[in-house]
């Protein structure tokens, strides 16, 4: 629970990134319901150097809390600074959602209904991308591949990874620590499961984009590869034993087929001198693996130092915030 009094209500703080989304942030914010069986919702909106009239906007329709960024530091920086702020002032439960109109506001309850009854650390939007006719064949494929790379590096089952409508506990939001500059939304599922979150998925809607284009999109294949790069290093963060070992172990095995034909060759045909290339291919590949294991071991050691260091992290966070009982 966050500082309010009454144990039984909780403070929700729908938290809005957004970056040049003066066309849309005030349909955002009024959509989004203000009390929730009870639960006060407050909405922070995180404006990350916008060049318009976001900000405006967002007064307008009576957002209660904005802050602002001095210049575009791009969504995975704003998501952890609001993540931070919501902390500050006291939520129990987060919730991000998009400032361009697609997601259904009133859908907010389906997202914290299970972290309220403690079924639940994060609550992420499913937008169902298969049955989506208004995505892009490359958008809705690039977000089937990426979930799909992503659940490997989580170790859990994802249907859609990139979805940025999430509802988060305020232990969640503690224990979350986004170091990519992209975006977040990869990066906190696989974090979730090496920090004994519980993440479940619910369906949403999820509407077309009425007015322009995505401002953290700005082309498919950039997206994918600051995206790509983002699963793969949070991959390595948590999981580098794993993945090395399975690298060594197939360039090991690789390495064993010239080998062996050239064993067969020298020892059966008598012509192995004429077949040099094969051992020396074999060798190179099998010290390769064993090399790759070896740097498994040394990452696995070293993430062990970073897991203490994540640990006193958030015990400072909960002194800071006066969580400590």
């Amino acid at each position: 629970m966050g500082k309010g009094e009454d144990k039984n209500k909780r403070k929700i703080i729908v938290m809005i990134p957004a970056y040049n989304e003066e066309q849309t942030i005030a349909q955002v914010i009024r959509d989004i319901p203000r009390e929730i069986n009870d639960h006060c919702v407050e909405i922070l909106v995180i404006n990350d150097g916008s060049k318009d009239d976001t900000v405006k906007e967002a007064k307008k329709s009576k957002a209660d809390y904005i802050i602002s960024n001095p210049t575009n530091y791009g969504l995975a920086y704003s998501f952890q600074k609001g993540m931070n702020k919501a902390l500050e002032l006291g939520a129990d439960i987060i919730v991000n959602t998009d400032a361009d109109f697609q997601y259904n506001q009133k859908e907010i309850e389906k997202l914290i209904i299970p972290i309220i009854h403690g079924k639940a650390d994060i609550v992420s939007g499913n937008r169902q991308v298969k049955t989506l006719k208004h995505m892009s064949f490359s958008k809705k494929y690039g977000n089937i591949i990426g979930s799909r790379v992503v659940e490997f590096g989580a170790g859990y089952k994802i249907e859609d990874a990139s979805s940025g409508f999430r509802a988060y506990s305020r232990e969640a939001a503690l224990k979350l620590f986004v170091i990519s500059d992209h975006t977040y939304t990869h990066e906190t599922l696989i974090q979730a499961k090496h920090k004994n979150l519980r993440v479940i998925e619910i369906p949403v809607e999820f509407k077309k984009r009425e007015n322009g284009d995505s401002k953290l999109i700005k082309s498919v294949y950039s997206h994918i590869k600051k995206s790509s790069s983002t699963i793969v290093r949070t991959t390595l963060m948590y999981n580098s034993l794993k993945f090395f070992s399975y690298l060594g172990i197939f360039l090991i095995v690789l390495g064993a087929i010239p080998l062996v034909r050239w064993l067969i060759l020298t020892y059966i045909t008598a012509d192995g001198g004429m077949h040099i290339q094969s051992l020396l291919l074999g060798s190179l590949l099998m010290i390769a693996g064993g090399l790759s294991i070896l740097l498994g071991w040394i990452a696995d050691l070293l993430a062990i130092n970073r897991k203490y260091l994540e640990d006193i992290q958030y015990r400072v966070k909960k002194l800071e915030l006066g969580d400590v009982k």
